[in-house]
């Protein structure tokens, strides 16, 4: 909560400080950064109403028994095709993860769950590609979901 007033709070005192210095270009910049939210919008409505859909069905009790101690590689295989696919808000995946765990999940298979959930979104590619292109995309997601796996492997180790 003080974090959203704190960003609120900057973002209107930049607004103001822009418009004492030039309302013109100000004035551009708000018509542009409206026309890029309508133009996401849809692609963010779509987001949004599959990660509700996904994070009905898939429950923590559910996932910490597809990713136990007994699980193995499997375990840390759905552990990233479930953190790829789902979007949870950042505050939420660390909590998410003591429950997983609370629940009978394996260290590696949490931590492949948590990188890929705040790293990957595969649900976001459609509106990623429209802002960024195909190549960065691509190129960015199959970077990290091997970032996110050898993380999973090097907590294997360690732990």
């Amino acid at each position: 909560m003080v974090n959203g007033i704190v960003l609120y709070s900057l973002s209107g005192i930049f607004l103001t400080i822009s418009l004492v210095k030039n309302q013109e270009k100000t004035k551009n910049a708000l018509i542009k950064s409206w026309k890029m939210f309508i133009n996401i919008f849809p692609d963010m409505l779509a987001i949004m109403l599959l990660v509700g859909i996904v994070l009905t069905v898939l429950t923590p009790p559910m996932i910490a028994k597809i990713m136990g101690e007994n699980s193995g590689v499997m375990g840390i295989i759905y552990a990233i095709i479930i953190g790829s696919i789902a979007i949870v808000p950042s505050f939420i995946v660390f909590p998410l993860g003591k429950t997983l765990l609370g629940n009978g999940a394996d260290y590696p298979q949490i931590a492949v769950l948590m990188s890929s959930l705040m790293a990957v979104g595969i649900t976001i590619l459609p509106m990623e590609k429209k802002i960024f292109g195909n190549k960065f995309t691509y190129f960015r997601t199959i970077i990290t979901l091997i970032i996110c796996l050898m993380f999973g492997l090097l907590i294997k180790v360690v732990m």
